[in-house]
């Protein structure tokens, strides 16, 4: 099943094409990570596939209605975003929004706070802490909702190695649990721990979308081979 359906789709700003044509069909279950070089369009995907860029062509298409795809699904960004409020407050923000009870609330920021390791610091200001204690607390507050789809711009992409596996065991988790994940990446070694299947953007384009180990093992192009060998992809 397809819940995401991606069809002729181009961004262009003025004259210049971002990405596309894309065609797309993303699976139900799993984590599916993009990768490519810088500027192959990563981010520009990721933004239109959530609603955040507008389309000059194609469309975009969910197995659920619109409402219900913009209410179900979540965005992380590669800078963490914080609002200058608490660990607990953070957390609590997206329950809030949805009118959750004050006991669920509660109960949910306490739960999340301890599977990121914040339990001790769940009324300290989350814009005081580092770099990854912020981006575990981006990637919970998205997914204490549990949405059935959650995007992420390299979010892991400036972390040391014990925050890094601290969140991939979190996608991990949730994935597990039903939330479909669309992660970029430029770290082939995470690409290959997390990755169900995996798209490859070159130049705007998608030149492959395929199981991780048909990609590892058989690189459909001159440019996946050079991305996988460490070379430089012009």
């Amino acid at each position: 099943m397809f819940p995401l359906r991606v069809t002729d789709v181009k961004i262009n700003i003025k004259s210049k094409r971002l990405i596309g044509p894309i065609n797309l069909e993303i699976e139900q279950n799993g984590i599916s990570i993009l990768i490519g070089a810088n500027g192959s369009g990563k981010t520009t995907l990721l933004e239109a596939l959530h609603g955040l860029r507008k389309l000059s062509a194609g469309k975009i298409e969910w197995t659920i209605s619109r409402n219900l795809a913009a209410a179900e699904q979540a965005f992380v960004f590669q800078s963490p975003i914080m609002l200058r409020r608490t660990v607990a407050e953070n957390l609590a923000f997206p329950l809030k929004v949805r009118r959750l009870s004050k006991s669920n609330v509660t109960a949910e920021v306490k739960i999340w706070a301890k599977k990121i390791g914040l339990e001790e610091k769940i009324k300290h200001q989350a814009v005081i802490l580092s770099g990854g204690e912020m981006q575990a607390i981006a990637v919970a507050r998205a997914l204490i909702t549990k949405p059935k789809m959650l995007f992420l711009d390299e979010p892991t992409a400036s972390l040391d190695g014990a925050n890094k596996k601290a969140i991939e065991d979190i996608l991990i988790s949730a994935s597990s649990n039903g939330t479909k994940i669309l992660m970029s990446t430029h770290d082939l070694g995470q690409a290959k721990r997390l990755a169900k299947d995996i798209i490859f953007l070159h130049n705007g384009i998608v030149e492959a979308h395929c199981s991780k180990e048909e990609f590892l093992s058989e690189p459909p192009s001159k440019a996946a081979k050079q991305f996988l060998a460490g070379d430089i992809v012009l």
